[in-house]
């Protein structure tokens, strides 16, 4: 017997055409860096992004031909996203954190022909074009000042296009239609090729109710960058459910950020747990009546929040939901399109404990459909789901990478049945949740025994005088190694070793996993992503 359903390919052009056909007059607002907003409409978005699609065809785009983007998060950059593969292209996110030396590299080996790139970006191409010969520099005028004579104007390549007679590049569902590169901290970054398919399918998982839960009444603020992983993919699920965007452009700063969320007030907003707990200090401090914020913020009650990108210390999510904010905290990589896990409460859950309820928070969440997850410990077997047992995580499914551009499948990657090597260590509960401990070179082996630094950072956070807390191994003659705690405080508060040791104890950590010492530090250092970058640390406090 065969099956009697039609075999239509899973594209991001019908995506692109349900938008501008059932909701043209949704807004898509935009921030520029003067802070003025720019208003379009789906309608217009549908437009200007076919016209986009066949003047890059006018250039000479062929099937496959990378078009990278240096971009902050915007409507043009969102045409891009659909623009570029609906010429039968692929959207490269070039990351404008990284060094000019590091973008020149990947530009190079992604052999990206194009480049679309804010105007106020200039100076940073400038310092790494020597690395990678663009075929043409196409500059969208964010600023608004005209565009410099020997570069391509965005808006002028636009007008070339004919929205109207544009035809879809032929294509396959498995054709790729973006790439993203990985943060690289531990080697060269390497690229990750998503297809029609993987991205359709990974967009329709993470539209579900229990993890973005997209509905069309919906107000999106995405402070992720469009460069990072793709905006966690939340870009194609809102032309998907026809959603409000509210782009931030290059202003994250708190009180930025509180400004748009005051003027337009978000349902769902998205980010990494380091601009949400600098957003929650701004905004608390402002509830000083001495505070010279004071009544000039609102916080939208019921708003939900996803939070990823790095371990959500449970005294963020309780900070929010003091104000009526729910953080839902995922887990994911590039490699994973990236949404994996997700912590929801689930049916089991309905009625535990508040505390219970922040401590599942916490967590990494339960698997997505489709996804496939694994613990394997150190003897190659699989650890048992009793919360305790221990192991490298590994992952499969049908928008999860099995190899990356152009680089040879290694086992240290990939397992020689095709999962995915996640390099995180973790354990999971009878309940499907998973609890990451650390990342495997990022464990601290003290006399025989392992430390999560995961553990140590998210209890130290919970202290009010703490602002951050990163836990790095230092070698120790005895012991092997030991954990060294460097802190930040919030300012004009400070903790001595004692309280904090105190806590840590009321968190009922065992005297000897305690930290070694404390560093008082500035900041901890990040990489581009916003985690936290322990290498830098490490090269800081040898010993």
């Amino acid at each position: 017997m065969k099956s009697t359903m039609m075999n239509v390919p899973l594209s991001l052009n019908h995506l692109l055409e349900r938008a501008g056909t059932l909701f043209p007059a949704t807004e898509i607002v935009s921030r520029r860096p003067d802070k003025s907003l720019v208003r379009h409409t789906f309608g217009a978005y549908y437009r200007r992004t076919r016209a986009l699609a066949s003047a890059l065809q006018g250039l000479g785009l062929q099937k496959g031909d990378r078009v990278a983007t240096l971009c902050w998060n915007h409507h043009a950059h969102l045409e891009c996203y659909f623009g570029i593969p609906a010429a039968g292209g692929v959207m490269h996110t070039l990351n404008l954190r990284l060094s000019p030396d590091e973008i020149g590299w990947i530009a190079a080996d992604a052999k990206d022909r194009f480049l679309v790139i804010d105007d106020v970006l200039l100076p940073l191409y400038r310092q790494f074009a020597h690395l990678h010969a663009f075929e043409k520099v196409i500059v969208f005028p964010f600023s608004g000042a005209p565009v410099p004579a020997e570069f391509t104007d965005y808006e002028a390549l636009l007008a070339t296009g004919d929205p109207v007679g544009f035809r879809y590049a032929p294509h396959d569902e498995d054709d790729p239609v973006a790439l993203c590169y990985t943060s690289g901290t531990t080697g060269r970054p390497k690229g990750v090729a998503y297809s029609h398919r993987s991205t359709i399918l990974h967009t329709l998982v993470a539209s579900l109710g229990d993890f973005w839960g997209l509905r069309g009444t919906d107000v999106v603020l995405p402070v992720t960058p469009m460069f990072h992983a793709n905006s966690w993919g939340m870009p194609y699920g809102a032309v998907m459910m026809g959603v409000k965007l509210v782009f931030p452009g290059p202003h994250l700063h708190p009180d930025d950020l509180l400004d748009l969320i005051t003027l337009e007030p978000p349902t769902l907003s998205l980010g990494v747990p380091t601009i949400w707990m600098s957003l929650i200090q701004a905004y608390d401090a402002a509830q000083d009546p001495a505070s010279p914020n004071h009544g000039r913020w609102k916080l939208p009650a019921g708003m939900r929040s996803l939070v990823g990108g790095a371990a959500v210390p449970e005294s963020l999510i309780r900070a929010f939901d003091r104000h009526g904010i729910w953080i839902l905290q995922g887990w994911g990589m590039t490699e994973t399109s990236p949404v994996c896990t997700v912590s929801y409460p689930k049916a089991e859950l309905r009625d535990v404990s508040m505390d219970e309820r922040y401590r599942r928070a916490a967590m990494a969440g339960v698997p997505v459909p489709l996804v496939d997850l694994r613990v394997r410990g150190d003897d190659g077997t699989d650890q048992p789901w009793d919360g305790r047992s221990v192991g490298e995580m590994q992952v499969r499914g049908p928008f999860i990478t099995g190899s990356y551009h152009e680089v040879p499948v290694t086992e240290d990657k990939f397992t020689a049945d095709g999962w995915l090597r996640t390099g995180d260590v973790a354990s999971v509960d009878a309940l499907g949740f998973v609890k990451i401990s650390d990342r495997t070179k990022d464990l601290i082996k003290s006399g025989g025994e392992w430390i999560s630094s995961v553990d140590l950072e998210n209890a130290l956070m919970a202290h009010p005088a703490v602002a951050e807390a990163a836990v790095i191994a230092i070698p120790d003659e005895k012991w092997s190694e030991r954990p060294l705690a460097c802190v930040v405080f919030k300012p004009g508060q400070t903790a001595t070793p004692d309280e904090l040791n105190a806590l840590l104890l009321q968190k009922h950590f065992a005297r000897w996993q305690l930290p070694e010492r404390y560093e008082t530090i500035d900041a901890v250092p990040r990489t581009s992503t916003g985690k936290f970058w322990k290498l830098k640390l490490r090269e800081r406090f040898p010993a």
